[in-house]
């Protein structure tokens, strides 16, 4: 294979294949795939424009029965500091976000047996009768998958209940890495691949904006992670024309202090600098069908973070003015305001802030 062949095909919107894709990721020149990245962030994106968000991660539970291998965040029942989060605690931290200027509650937890699909929906309906405005980024295809068996609904009967009482755009969580080998190893008790892009291709013909993830750096190989770029493009392929599907998508490393995967199993985060940038470039050049690329500065840190937006990368994410899983496991990066504005001029860029849809929401800086 010739690498400037591939440039062409990726400069031409043209789908690489598995092949092609880790071809790139183990034998380009890293500089050459910034490059790359780069001008195909300019044609997806046009301009100087950086986004930023601010919102707040509220758990609603640490009670799961997964016991992901990589996670330090949940608990069992009868663990000392279980816990599902009481209406009064919802109170305060929207309270706080909307003092912040936020107005999005990303809602995430365990998959607790002992929450079903009228907890959720009455969880939801009350939180927007008390802030109408507040927007719900919650859940994620494992808990569909989840309260889908638990009721013995649909994939699209779960949906339309949620996004009756409140549900504004579903994560990414839970992908990992879509791969079953793999899954089978890390979290073998959670949604299977097709189970997760299935849930995605359901939110899709339902118009409910998604985003899309990839947590790396642990046991998968490079083929592995060049299959999951194309499932996600594959299924992106395939929403109805006008619908949003997937808005973004947002890699990040295995944080692993901690986990059971590396005190036990002694599989240690492979995260470099250098590897992060070679996964946003190729994912740009993968995923030419998905506009935006999120840049995990919460788990790679500024330096890293910047030279991702010279690499394909569009955005920053999130302020994250509370965020409790990640961080359980030595994720430490945390920004306010200000301080990811600066960051992202300090790039050479203009910061905007933006909501969920990647529609702005406050001009670009003059």
């Amino acid at each position: 294979m010739k690498l400037k062949t591939l440039y062409n095909k990726a400069y031409d919107l043209k789908p690489l294949t598995v092949e092609e894709g880790t071809f790139l990721y183990e034998s380009a020149p890293l500089e050459e795939l910034m490059f790359v990245g780069d001008t195909l962030r300019q044609i997806h994106i046009p301009g100087k424009n950086v986004g930023w968000m601010i919102d707040r991660n509220v758990n609603i539970t640490n009670i799961c029965f997964s016991q992901c291998l990589f996670c330090n965040f949940c608990r069992k029942k009868t663990s000392p500091d279980a816990y599902v989060t009481p209406m009064d605690d919802y109170k305060e931290k929207i309270d706080e976000l909307f003092r912040l200027g936020g107005d999005q509650l990303l809602l995430q937890g365990g998959m607790n047996p002992d929450l079903d699909l009228e907890f959720y929906t009455t969880l939801f309906r009350r939180l927007k009768e008390l802030y109408p405005s507040l927007r719900l980024h919650a859940l994620g295809p494992p808990e569909i998958v989840y309260l889908s068996n638990k009721e013995r609904l649909s994939y699209p009967q779960v949906l339309k209940k949620l996004i009756a009482e409140g549900l504004d755009s579903l994560p990414g969580a839970g992908a990992e890495i879509l791969s079953d080998r793999v899954r089978k190893m890390v979290s073998p008790a959670k949604a299977t691949v097709r189970e997760w892009l299935d849930v995605m291709r359901e939110a899709h013909r339902l118009n409910l904006p998604t985003s899309a993830t990839m947590m790396y750096g642990h046991v998968e190989t490079i083929p592995e992670r060049i299959e999951h770029l194309i499932s996600l493009r594959e299924v992106q392929d395939e929403k109805p024309d006008g619908n949003y599907g997937f808005i973004t998508f947002v890699p990040w490393p295995f944080q692993d202090e901690g986990t059971v995967l590396a005190e036990k199993h002694g599989i240690k985060s492979s995260y470099n600098g250098s590897d992060y940038i070679r996964l946003i470039a190729v994912s740009r050049i993968m995923l030419n069908n998905i506009k935006n690329l999120q840049a995990s500065l919460l788990t790679v840190g500024k330096e890293t973070a910047m030279l991702a937006l010279h690499a394909g990368a569009n955005d920053l994410g999130s302020i994250m003015i509370e965020e409790n899983v990640v961080s359980a496991a030595g994720a430490k990066n945390r920004f306010g305001a200000d301080e990811i504005q600066a960051i992202i001029r300090e790039a050479g860029f203009n910061p905007v802030r933006r909501n969920q849809k990647y529609e702005i929401i406050l001009p670009p800086a003059s």
